[in-house]
């Protein structure tokens, strides 16, 4: 069975891979992403490549990456967090230092395509995932495939503007993201904007303290505002719940009783459920989008 190294890129560390064809694991590790420069952030990467190189026989590389992301091409106009990368194609940069085809997709996209490839969307041909992290993203698999959208930009959910909002923080990512609740407890409890607080810390707090429970509950009820819009836009089969914080357990079922407050939920109502796979997901869902592109290619040489 192919063997194919994978990539998980994000504004913290850089996840990678060697996966069988099948989704399987054979080795993974990660490292700090470093990213000053266009030159140590491919020196990690060609590094990590190469190693991989010396061990195994490898059929190619598949990354997820954060952004605007032409699948076609590899360029990214805009990789968000990884700002060194706007306007450049990744896809060709390692090419051309690695003697390995080389596929890359956005990493809300990704996590749809590994819950499709062998999660909880098998059976699935319209979908949405929606992760809940630093920000909010997204990936929409309608009639049994991504939808990229015009420019590349479908899925972007964490723009999408919700109500009841702060000035500021109109759009869900402001709203409705891990880091935007831990902004709120930070404002409650008069901490500096730049001290670490760790999600599961308000939570914990939560338990006992009523006022950090409000705010929990006000930030989930922020997220069902944009799982209300979604379904009222697209009618998917299932909305799926990914990101960290959707391993807790019951959280999809708070967001469920927050959207069952809505009248008009009982018109467009869908099943609400959380992601099978966590932190390997941006891992699998390259793997899958890398052997669909290649299958796509293959076909078009008939």
């Amino acid at each position: 069975m192919n063997k194919y190294i994978a990539f998980d890129i994000g504004g913290t560390n850089v996840k990678h891979s060697v996966l069988l064809e099948d989704g399987t694991f054979i080795e993974k590790g990660k490292y700090n992403t470093r990213k000053a420069t266009i030159k140590e952030f491919l020196d990690d990467l060609t590094a990590t490549i190469k190693g991989y190189l010396q061990k195994y026989e490898i059929s190619g590389i598949a990354i997820s990456l954060p952004g605007f992301v032409n699948v076609e091409t590899g360029y990214t106009e805009d990789a968000g967090a990884i700002t060194i990368l706007n306007g450049k194609n990744l896809k060709t940069l390692l090419e051309n230092e690695i003697s390995c085809t080389v596929e890359i997709e956005n990493d809300g996209n990704c996590v749809a395509l590994a819950e499709k490839f062998n999660g909880n969307a098998i059976n699935c041909k319209d979908f949405v995932c929606i992760t809940i992290g630093t920000g909010v993203g997204g990936g929409l698999f309608l009639n049994n495939k991504i939808f990229h959208g015009h420019t590349f930009r479908a899925g972007e959910i964490g723009y999408m503007l919700t109500p009841r909002s702060q000035t500021g923080s109109e759009i869900m990512s402001d709203n409705g993201s891990t880091s935007s609740l831990i902004r709120s407890y930070k404002d409650y409890k008069g901490l500096d904007e730049n001290e670490v607080v760790e999600g599961k810390v308000i939570f914990q707090e939560a338990e006992n303290n009523a006022e950090v429970a409000l705010l929990i509950d006000k930030w989930i009820e922020g997220i069902s505002f944009g799982v209300f819009n979604i379904a009222g836009t697209l009618n998917p089969e299932k909305i799926l719940i990914g990101g960290g914080v959707s391993a807790r357990e019951g959280f999809a079922e708070k967001i469920k009783e927050k959207l069952e407050l809505q009248k008009e939920w009982e018109f467009i109502k869908v099943p609400i459920e959380t992601c099978k796979h966590k932190n390997d997901a941006g891992m699998i869902g390259a793997l899958k989008h890398f052997l669909t592109q290649n299958d796509i290619k293959s076909k078009s040489l008939y």
